[in-house]
């Protein structure tokens, strides 16, 4: 049994919600679309060839495999890849599929009320993509505790899947027989160590302490296959045969688990190899090519199991994610991970400030006074079970602001996509995925403030001064130079309209942009001068550089919140190159009569010093607005 591990960490823009250019991942867009190239297409249609390089079968090897797929993962392959979504779906006949935890949070370092939210956001997940209950669930990293375990079997999740060392005790479950040879008399605990390593050919259980008829089975994969078929070119003759061997002579299960990506990605040409040790070169040797939710049905446990808190990938329990604990995946040399506890803390202190507020305001909003119902049931909107009308019709109060609901939960998705475990498990502060957790924090503060909340952001900047990178300052630093400017708001988007106006930039598709709805209001009417047109406007003839106007008057709507903003943006040209605007609320027909003024000054050649301060006094100074430049633009 060969268990994958598909995912890919959230990397959307947490304003725009797409994913910006990677360069890293050049020649592609972004990194999912070429690790999709490189691994999850080519695993939907696996070739086997012969002797003479023709191809013999196409292979889903989805439908082969146990895996599991990360929601955020597949929510951008619904989107970007649809034809390789549906071959994954189709795997469904094979019943391989499992769940995961939504966005990949470290469990153990999580509060109760995000686990439970994760599981259950997991589940809908998994239940609305494939049409049937998950009839186990992956943890993220395998990272776990008793307490993990404990709140997975009140879920209702059947199994997970765990590491060798991740294994602390085991004694036979009460009431049955034993026939493993690392059974234990008297149901007494036996410790696993090195001395007495665990039989990973069997199952185990954990139960709960309290509620013994509830408990998880535990699959332990075999790590020494696992490890080599991740890190060395096995062919397809050579995995069968260590799988084989492993085996012996007793029999019993043989599960590999690693990151689906190994098939491809890490090792090129891999899905091919797998798709012919699946399909043709197990079966030929008698082996039997099973998933778990198949092979428990049949070999239930009988061995009660305690673990560690652990992951698979850190020998000091979860230390990857919370210290410096000496796991890293590299960096020159002088870099340390220490940035890990004071970023964490720093997080940990904007998400009790967004509890604080959710729990203070979430019982009038929402339907019951529980506004914890309300999140776990919010998944439906996200995966596109529901309408945000129909949610807000049964979730929302009678009588309540339905857009600061939907503000409280944005802000409540945007808490644990910051607790992406990408954020800390790379070697630097300033890498990529620690920079796209912050961006979920800027999210965060931004969500608060529009509910009408004092902004954390300072308390959130002063946290997180001890962070520090290895060359590149401390984390208030990296806001600035990072995050900060990733912040696409409604008055950005409209900045951007008018500026594309200006340099005949192409409008925006299906009228969406910066994960705003764009409706450009009408200009026609009494209220608009004459003199004024939307769009460009003709240029005058002068020694100089003529001046060019162009202007938007724009109805923005938010797609998760359903907050509308009514803007006006002006935009004006100064040369060839230089371009400043302003951007307030619109107050029509103030707006239309200052227009009228700007274009007349350009009709009269004033000079750019006075269209700047034309502009700045009735669009900013008594205006109320603020002024913008290129650097407005969206990169894309």
């Amino acid at each position: 049994m060969v268990h994958a591990h598909f995912y890919q960490p959230p990397r959307e823009n947490p304003w725009t919600e797409e994913v910006s250019r990677e360069p890293s991942a050049a020649p592609f867009h972004n990194w999912n679309a070429r690790i999709s190239a490189e691994s999850y297409r080519p695993n939907a249609f696996a070739r086997i060839f012969d002797g003479d390089g023709r191809v013999l079968a196409i292979v889903n090897n989805y439908e082969e495999l146990s895996f599991n797929i990360g929601p955020t993962l597949m929510s951008w392959l619904d989107r970007h890849q649809p034809d390789v979504y549906g071959r994954i779906q189709e795997a469904k006949v094979g019943g391989g599929a499992i769940a995961q935890a939504w966005n990949h949070m470290i469990l153990p370092l999580a509060n109760e009320r995000d686990i439970r939210t994760q599981i259950r956001w997991g589940l809908a997940d998994f239940r609305h993509r494939f049409g049937r209950e998950a009839p186990g669930m992956w943890l993220p990293e395998t990272a776990v505790n008793h307490h993990v375990l404990a709140i997975l079997a009140e879920e209702g999740v059947g199994f997970t899947i765990l590491a060798p060392g991740q294994m602390a005790a085991i004694r036979p479950l009460a009431g049955r027989a034993s026939r493993s040879l690392a059974a234990v008399p008297n149901k007494e605990w036996a410790e696993i160590d090195g001395d007495h390593p665990i039989d990973t050919r069997v199952a185990y259980r954990y139960v709960h302490p309290r509620r013994k008829g509830l408990g998880v089975d535990l699959v332990v994969y075999h790590g020494g296959l696992s490890h080599a078929l991740a890190f060395e070119s096995v062919t397809s003759e050579a995995l069968v045969d260590r799988v084989a061997a492993s085996g012996g002579r007793r029999g019993g299960l043989v599960a590999i688990a690693l990151d689906g990506e190994t098939f491809g990605h890490h090792h090129k040409w891999a899905d091919r190899a797998l798709a012919y040790a699946l399909t043709a070169e197990a079966p030929r040797r008698g082996l039997e090519v099973t998933n778990l939710a198949a092979w428990l049905e049949r070999n239930p446990p009988l061995y009660e199991a305690k673990v560690h808190e652990s992951a698979w990938s850190c020998a000091h329990g979860v230390g990857r994610w919370s210290a410096d604990c000496g796991c890293s995946t590299g960096g020159p040399a002088g870099a340390n991970q220490r940035w890990r506890a004071p970023l964490r803390a720093a997080l940990d202190g904007l998400r009790e400030t967004g509890i604080e507020v959710f729990e203070r305001r979430g019982p009038a909003l929402f339907a019951g006074g529980d506004p914890w119902a309300a999140r776990d049931a919010y998944v439906e909107v996200l995966i596109g079970a529901v309408s945000r009308d129909d949610f807000a019709a049964r979730w929302v109060a009678p009588g309540a602001d339905p857009v600061l609901a939907f503000t409280l939960l944005e802000a409540q998705r945007n808490a644990m996509l910051m607790y992406t475990s990408c954020g800390w498990f790379f070697y630097d502060l300033a890498g990529l995925e620690t920079v796209q957790v912050l961006r979920y924090a800027a999210r965060v503060c931004d969500l608060l403030v529009e509910a009408g909340e004092p902004s954390p952001e300072p308390a959130l900047l002063g946290a997180l001064r001890g962070a520090h990178s290895f060359d590149q300052g401390d984390g208030r630093r990296i806001w600035g130079a990072q995050v900060a400017p990733a912040r696409v708001d409604a008055s950005r988007v409209a900045a951007h309209l008018a500026l594309a106006d200006l340099f005949g930039l192409p409008e925006t598709s299906e009228g969406r942009i910066g994960g705003f709805d764009v409706q450009t209001l009408d200009h026609a009417g009494a209220a608009h001068p004459a003199s004024i047109d939307p769009g460009w406007l003709p240029r005058t003839p002068g020694e100089r550089d003529p001046a060019a106007l162009a202007w938007r008057r724009v109805r923005l709507t938010h797609r998760r919140t359903g907050r509308v903003h009514e803007l006006v943006a002006v935009a004006l040209q100064l040369g060839d190159q230089e371009a400043v605007g302003a951007v307030r609320m619109a107050d029509w027909p103030a707006d239309a009569e200052a227009l009228g003024m700007l274009q007349r000054d350009i009709e009269a050649g004033r000079s750019d010093d006075e269209l700047v301060t034309r502009l700045a006094d009735n669009f900013v100074t008594t205006g109320s607005g603020q002024a913008f430049d290129v650097s407005s633009l969206l990169p894309e």
